[in-house]
């Protein structure tokens, strides 16, 4: 067994957490609540739709269909070159979700918070034993939540062509952040009632173990993005040991030491390079590294609107003009500092209606509009020209346009619906 010093964990985050090259490529992983379109109140069973899903086969574009611990189903696309291809991808597999589900009278809810229904836990895989165990122990508010009622889309780009281009990369995405969460919030609702919060989902989040959920990137923090993700995981509390490096045999939850605690021996056995890597998938800031940027803030949208933050996302990091853009107004929002908790908590709390990050937010979806043609993605940004109009320029977001509990819709008549707006796909 090889026992990890503080240098190896350094050198595996350095190496495997932050690798540079060409950028380019596009990701997309989007989670969705599922509710039966008979009785919207009823949980919908993992069994139910794994039986439905593995019936109609894999999906056409090679997305990858995983489940979370409520059964909200998660589509994860292939990193592919640029946001039309990604988007025309996804949009596919989509479709193909959406009329398997539909088969069984099932539909995606279009909210990134389950609006009605209480969590309940389907999966009971260890990691999730120990992760319910771990929350609960220490009385976080929203562990249970966060688990089973909540989904998000998370938007994968590349970490940047050398080093100096992976820290601005880094920075453009922290300040980003919380422009994100107010221009594409849809959680006002929670148990049938407004909450208060635009992103609801966000303030769960928030509101939970701020040793991984928070973000990386503070005021006054390492300007050194692997040291500062290396201090942010040595730092945060170890969820679970397991009994077996990596993950196998029985788990120990929530053994109270932090991950440099257990390197300098304080641990029931020596901590191993497989052991922070199963480390690092337990840590949930927005902005998470693993060898590219998973953008994590952003709510789960309805169905004609996914597709804007991934094209929005990839053009202000990959087009020279509208990074400018994206760095100029974002650096004017924040004081030219990386963002506070208080401006997270203000996307998340007011939107767009706060007029702050309104502009800022208008100033970024004006640039990608102009950028998406030059990408290839003049479809795209008709669409994200349309979102800004009945959204951004309003001070709107999709959270505004929930007055009451929403219902379920079918998932493939939004994709139907977006795919004859657009003359049939992105090409």
């Amino acid at each position: 067994m090889a026992h990890m010093t503080t240098d190896d964990a350094h050198e595996y985050i350095n190496g495997v957490c932050f690798k540079t090259g060409p950028p380019g490529k596009v990701g997309a992983e989007t989670e969705w609540l599922v509710a039966d379109t008979a009785a919207p109140e009823s949980t919908v069973t993992i069994d139910r739709l794994a039986a439905l899903l593995e019936g109609s086969g894999p999906p056409p574009a090679g997305s990858r269909v995983t489940f979370e611990p409520g059964g909200q189903i998660e589509l994860s696309s292939p990193a592919l070159p640029g946001p039309a291809r990604a988007h025309e991808a996804l949009a596919a597999d989509l479709e193909h979700l959406g009329k398997t589900l539909a088969q069984d009278g099932l539909s995606l809810v279009e909210s990134a918070l389950d609006p009605v229904r209480e969590p309940v836990r389907q999966l009971r895989l260890p990691r999730y034993n120990a992760m319910e165990r771990f929350f609960a122990g220490r009385r976080t508010r929203g562990g249970h939540t966060m688990m089973c009622s909540t989904a998000s889309l998370q938007v994968c780009l590349d970490a940047g062509a050398d080093a100096a281009d992976l820290r601005a990369r880094w920075e453009l995405a922290h300040r980003l952040g919380p422009v994100l969460v107010a221009a594409f919030a849809n959680s006002p609702l929670w148990r049938g009632r407004p909450t208060g919060w635009k992103s609801t989902r966000w303030a769960i989040w928030a509101g939970m173990d701020a040793d991984r959920t928070a973000p990386v990137l503070e005021p006054g923090g390492p300007g050194d993005p692997a040291r500062a993700w290396a201090a942010y995981a040595l730092g945060a509390s170890v969820m679970a040991v397991s009994e077996i490096p990596g993950g196998g045999g029985a788990w120990l939850p929530d053994p109270g030491i932090t991950f440099a605690e257990w390197i300098d021996g304080h641990g029931p056995r020596p901590a191993t390079p497989a052991d922070l890597e199963l480390h690092l998938s337990t840590l949930f800031p927005p902005v998470r590294p693993r060898g590219w940027w998973e953008l994590r803030m952003i709510d789960t949208l309805p169905l004609r609107w996914w597709p804007v933050p991934v094209a929005v996302a990839a053009a202000l990091f990959d087009d020279p003009r509208a990074r400018a853009a994206a760095e100029e107004a974002t650096e004017r929002l924040c004081g030219g500092a990386a963002p506070g908790r208080g401006l997270w908590l203000r996307a998340a709390r007011d939107g767009t209606a706060d007029p702050a990050i309104a502009a800022c937010a208008l100033r970024c979806l004006d640039a990608a509009v102009e950028a998406l043609p030059r990408m290839g993605a003049a479809p795209l940004a008709r669409l994200v020209d349309d979102y800004a109009d009945r959204h951004t320029r309003r001070g709107l977001s999709p959270a505004d346009a929930r007055p009451s509990v929403p219902e379920p819709r079918p998932a493939h008549a939004g994709a139907a619906d977006h795919h004859s707006r657009n003359g049939g796909g992105v090409r």
